[in-house]
């Protein structure tokens, strides 16, 4: 009795094994390319630009050009022409706006996002998102005068952004790329709240929000260096989650298996395969304890989203005063910004947003049954683009996915001798040339679909 599963699972593996042989090459050369295109001087560039402009608070000044958040979201949507019309045009420039009041915003403030898109060739519906916010505080958040730099938190971020719209706008996808440098994330996600809205209202499918927030420090708060470690924080169950699919997750399982946790563990084989010494830390947390970013709101609109920040953060450098108290030196400044660790961040975000958006869609309407058998049953909707499907598992203390079996491209599968109790499961679709969505977990718990989406399946 005691030789008769291992055997199976010989058998299993042997399978699987001959399987994934036939399915297409996963190794891609445009990714390393890209990669290697990530130039840290232009970051440096652009992060002492940002931190010229004194502050750039979201009640600061608007109308000089050379102080204030007026000033540098103007300077951002230069920054994005200038990319435009190097590509030919290939980005729209726009920026939404709305006029806010609120606990931190006292009077009527509009509050402005800076955002270029560049349309995809294929599916231009389905949108992947990266994001910064640009505005800066000091210690007293309404304090809008005093010089509060923001070169990490988070001019590292916009840094981010922009040199993924210069190395990604050289070249053409089948998804829509959307890079988006908000306003008003210290006011309470303000930026992060408009830029959901024009999404929803725009149609969008967005399919991954890659949120950068304080992402380019490397020397945590005792001194110690960490340059080869990046967190990505994502939620567990989804904000959106109705109360009927909360009681089927509750019982079923789907915690740790939400599109956003998903396309975390998407991300980290991205750096497995594409980065030198450098490593994603999955966080099982929307964001740091207790705290906030504008990947927050858009969770809150039923898209998937997680939250990028470095591994060692240094709080004498965020929301700080400048000045200088028993030999400690407060304050977000310049000299706190590794540039070889942001271009490994950045590094990270143009292969994960290149990779989503050459892959096809995520599988619709991802079905799954086997209980009282001895095998499990997967079932899904055909997707565009997809040349086949692979059927993942692993068991459900496992953090990442440990089997695979390629489908072809049927849309159903049975494992046999898999028993539904014992493992997660979860589909991706995979491109002729071998691009692979995130994992889609069955049921809503897992969808990157939300439900109203014109995308979604019928129920």
């Amino acid at each position: 009795m005691r030789t008769l599963p291992l055997a199976l699972a010989g058998l299993l593996l042997a399978g699987a094994t001959a399987a994934q042989a036939q399915t297409p090459t996963t190794e891609h050369p445009l990714l390393h390319q890209l990669a290697g295109e990530v130039r840290p001087e232009r970051m440096r560039a652009d992060i002492q630009t940002m931190v010229d402009f004194g502050t750039r608070h979201t009640l600061s000044e608007t109308r000089s050009e050379t102080r204030g958040i007026g000033a540098a979201r103007r300077w951002v949507q230069r920054e994005f022409e200038a990319v435009s019309r190097d590509c030919g045009g290939c980005l729209t420039v726009v920026t939404p706006s709305d006029t806010v009041t609120g606990r931190r915003v006292p009077t009527p403030t509009e509050v402005v996002d800076v955002v270029a898109i560049q349309r995809g060739t294929g599916d231009p519906n389905r949108v992947i998102i990266i994001s910064g916010h640009l505005d800066s505080r000091v210690t007293d958040v309404m304090n809008f005068t005093d010089d509060a730099p923001g070169a990490n938190d988070d001019a590292s971020g916009v840094a981010a952004v922009l040199e993924a719209a210069r190395i990604l706008s050289k070249h053409r996808f089948d998804a829509t790329l959307v890079f988006a440098a908000l306003s008003g994330e210290e006011q309470g996600l303000l930026g992060g709240k408009i830029l959901a809205d024009y999404a929803q209202a725009q149609g969008w499918r967005v399919e991954a929000n890659l949120n950068n927030d304080i992402v380019g420090n490397s020397e945590g708060q005792s001194g110690v260096r960490d340059t080869t470690r990046v967190r990505v924080f994502s939620e567990g169950t989804k904000t959106v989650e109705t109360e009927a699919q909360e009681e089927r997750r509750r019982y079923n399982g789907g915690e740790v298996d939400s599109s956003s946790r998903n396309l975390a563990r998407f991300i980290d084989g991205m750096a497995d395969r594409y980065l030198t010494n450098f490593d994603v830390e999955m966080i099982y947390r929307t964001d740091r304890y207790g705290r906030g970013g504008d990947q927050v709101e858009m969770l809150r609109a039923g898209f998937p989203a997680v939250r990028i920040s470095e591994g060692a953060e240094n709080y004498d450098r965020q929301h700080q005063d400048l000045r200088v108290e028993d030999g400690v030196h407060y304050g977000d400044t310049i000299d706190g910004v590794d540039f070889d660790y942001l271009s490994q961040v950045a590094r990270l975000n143009i292969v994960s947003m290149a990779a989503l958006a050459n892959a096809p869609a995520t599988p619709l309407g991802v079905a799954i049954e086997g209980a009282v058998k001895p095998d499990t049953t997967l079932r899904w909707q055909a997707v565009p683009g997809a040349a086949g499907y692979r059927v993942w598992w692993r068991p459900t203390t496992a953090a990442q996915w440990t089997h695979s079996r390629w489908a072809g491209d049927a849309t159903e599968i049975t494992l046999p001798g898999v028993v539904i109790d014992d493992y997660f499961f979860g589909v991706s679709a995979v491109s002729e040339d071998g691009y692979e969505s995130p994992v889609v977990f069955p049921g809503p718990a897992g969808a990157f679909v939300s439900v109203g989406d014109p995308a979604a399946p019928a129920s």
